[in-house]
């Protein structure tokens, strides 16, 4: 991972942890290995998705809709 790419993929990954804090009231902790544990994540982290210049609202999105049905 280049340090254009960590650091985009570091800022959507602060933005989902948030939403996530907020959306579904839980802690840090919680946020934390909700979304680390997550194929959405996963996906983020891998560079030839390009998931890593999405938006970060775009990318939460994926990560509800991973979370409600259990898959992207």
């Amino acid at each position: 991972m280049n340090k254009q790419m960590k650091y985009l993929v570091e800022g959507i990954t602060k933005d989902i942890i948030a939403y996530l804090m907020e959306d579904n009231r839980c802690d840090l902790s919680t946020a934390l290995k909700e979304f680390y544990n997550s194929e959405t994540f996963a996906k983020l982290s891998d560079e030839s998705t390009g998931l890593y210049i999405e938006s970060s609202a775009y990318v939460y999105e994926m990560l509800k809709g991973e979370l409600k049905f259990g898959e992207i």
